[in-house]
């Protein structure tokens, strides 16, 4: 039986190595737990934080991982309204109106930023959520391994669309051949662990790099980007564009099921920028929330963003 100190080296020497094969010149920087692990394996990379005007999490933790790792860090604050100006672009360069957009958002400001500073080639921690379940909703799957087994063959991640764009070559360590095959066979017990009376995603690769990292890096909470960064907070600006009686009445002249008024938001810049929604094609099923082409197996439209089928 393989023992936690023999899974921790291995996972830990396969990261290394995959990091030190390819190397990039940025680091798209959170402070979170995948980005601090990335950073202290290429401590010549640049590291690159966005926020919010008025501030986000991500930038105390980013500046805490920068101090104990002698990085350079850059951060840059967008407004609100640069934010928003930007909306049309990220959903015509990704084709969606996914309530998900100010993440997406998020990591546009980062890669552009990272570019405008002369970087080339950016680094981004996708991926170790998804091997390791470091989403709170994973926490009480019963079929957590036949669960991240399917995620790991249909990972979609908006940086390497956003980066494509830009002209960046993004590098993602976690989504290795090797690093994903030696993740999967991880048992999902050693993912989801109590530790000190809590509960904790990602629990293997937490005890991989403790020491290595300051404990308040390795044992934080799961941040989701916009709530790191603050982007979370356009989305009540977006609302408060949209009055009730309005949403109300074009809820009924569009053939959607949106979320909320955010979402018809989103739609309409949708409609304006790209057009139609693509509709299935064969051997496909359409969305319950746009009618898309969805694959059968699909939970997520990438479209819509519609969680479906269970």
């Amino acid at each position: 039986m393989v023992s936690i100190e023999e899974l921790t080296d291995e996972l830990r020497d396969r990261l290394k190595e995959v990091v030190k094969r390819n190397p990039a010149e940025g680091l798209l920087f959170s402070g979170g737990l995948d980005s601090g692990v990335l950073a202290s394996l290429s401590l010549e990379t640049k590291a690159f934080t966005i926020t919010l005007e008025g501030g986000g999490e991500d930038l105390e933790y980013a500046q805490i991982l920068a101090k104990f790792l002698e990085l350079q860090l850059y951060h840059e604050a967008i407004t609100t309204d640069e934010a928003l100006n930007a909306i049309p672009t990220v959903i015509g360069i990704l084709k969606t109106f996914d309530p998900a957009i100010p993440n997406d958002i998020t990591t546009y400001f980062a890669l552009k930023f990272a570019k405008d500073k002369g970087i080339k080639r950016v680094m981004t921690g996708d991926g170790g959520d998804e091997l390791f379940a470091g989403y709170s909703y994973m926490e009480d799957l019963s079929d957590l391994d036949d669960y991240l087994l399917r995620l790991t063959k249909k990972m979609f991640f908006s940086s390497n669309i956003l980066a494509q764009v830009l002209g960046l070559e993004v590098v993602q360590p976690f989504l290795d051949r090797r690093v994903v095959e030696f993740a999967i066979k991880i048992p999902a017990s050693l993912k989801v662990k109590q530790d000190g009376g809590k509960r904790f995603g990602k629990w293997i690769l937490r005890k991989a790099f403790e020491g290595l990292l300051p404990d308040e890096i390795i044992w934080q909470s799961k941040r989701p980007l916009e709530h790191g960064s603050g982007t979370t907070r356009l989305r009540a600006v977006i609302s408060s564009k949209i009055p009730d009686e309005e949403f109300q009445i074009k809820q009924g002249l569009y053939p959607i099921k949106f979320m909320n008024r955010e979402h018809l938001f989103y739609y309409e810049i949708y409609r304006e920028v790209v057009g139609g929604i693509p509709g299935p094609c064969e051997g496909q099923i359409g969305c319950q929330g746009c009618g898309a082409g969805m694959e059968k197996e699909a939970r997520h439209c990438r479209i819509c963003g519609m969680t479906v089928n269970g």
